[in-house]
This record gives structure tokens, C-alpha cells and sequence, in this order.
């Protein structure tokens, strides 16, 4: 008699045909001292762990690429300004464009940062407090480097 079958045509073993449709577990004893679990709390035994904590975040940072903030020459002020001028009349008619803003973000550890590309709809604009609202990112107007839009040409 073979054990270990490898081909179809081989003879099966049939071991465990006896108990392999009964129903789990075999005692009421054992009821109690493990009961059955559900299908999400057997999912987070096998869910993924951080072998190694803050990994993902090292490996964020080295992706970084921090540039000393760039100043913007007059004509770069000038056409920014153009462009807050023209979302600020979209904002009074009720229309709120969308637009990709190209805006500095200062580094926690030193004077240097990076330059973030983001896209959303404006919700508001506020020149006093010198504040561009898209969505719900609230960006100064001093960190600004660039506003895109379809709706603003």
C-alpha cells in the first residue's frame, strides 16, 4: 500500500476518514478552555507586524529631498498674485476651482524643507490672514511657490 500517493492512479491511504467530518472541537471541555473564533479574530494573528519600528518611516525621510526655500523674483510675486486675484473673484461668483499648488513645507529639524505639489478645490481665501484653504489644507500664502488651474486661464 502506498502512503504517500503521487500520481491519481496510485492507491489513497484514507488515515483520518473516520474523524474528518466531525464537527470541532470533540468535548465540551474543550469549549471552554478555547472557544471557537470568529473569522476577523483569527485574521489578526496572521495580520502584518512592523518587524522592524520605524523602518517605513527611515525610509520615508531618505525619499525626502530638502532644498533651501527658493525666493521668488518680482514677476513670479506679480503672477501669483494675478492668480489669488482670480480665485478670489471665482470664490465671490460661488464657483470654487480647482487648482495644483506648488508650496513649501519647512523642515521640523533645520531651516530647509521640501517643495510639495498638491491638487484640490479652494474652499476659501483670506488675504489678511494671508491663508489659502483647498479642501481641508490650510496653506500660507508666504509658502506658495506656484498656483495651477484650468479654470484660471
Amino acid at each position: 500500500m502506498v502512503k504517500n500517493p503521487v500520481s491519481l492512479d496510485a492507491k489513497a491511504t484514507h488515515k483520518y476518514d473516520d474523524i474528518i467530518h466531525i464537527e470541532y472541537p470533540l468535548k465540551s471541555s474543550d469549549i471552554i478552555k478555547h472557544p471557537r473564533m470568529t473569522v476577523e479574530e483569527r485574521a489578526k494573528i496572521f495580520a502584518p507586524f512592523a518587524a522592524l519600528k520605524g523602518y517605513e518611516e527611515a525610509i520615508t525621510a531618505k525619499q525626502k529631498i530638502i532644498v533651501p526655500r527658493i525666493e521668488l523674483s518680482e514677476e513670479a510675486k506679480e503672477y501669483l498674485d494675478l492668480q489669488l486675484g482670480k480665485i478670489e473673484r471665482l470664490l465671490r461668483k460661488g464657483k470654487h476651482p480647482i487648482v495644483t499648488v506648488v508650496f513649501f513645507q519647512k523642515d521640523k529639524v533645520n531651516n530647509e524643507g521640501e517643495y510639495i505639489q498638491f491638487t484640490g478645490m479652494v474652499a476659501k481665501i483670506n488675504r489678511t490672514s494671508r491663508i489659502l484653504q483647498i479642501v481641508e489644507k490650510r496653506l500660507q500664502l508666504d509658502d506658495i511657490y506656484n498656483i495651477e488651474s484650468e479654470d484660471l486661464d
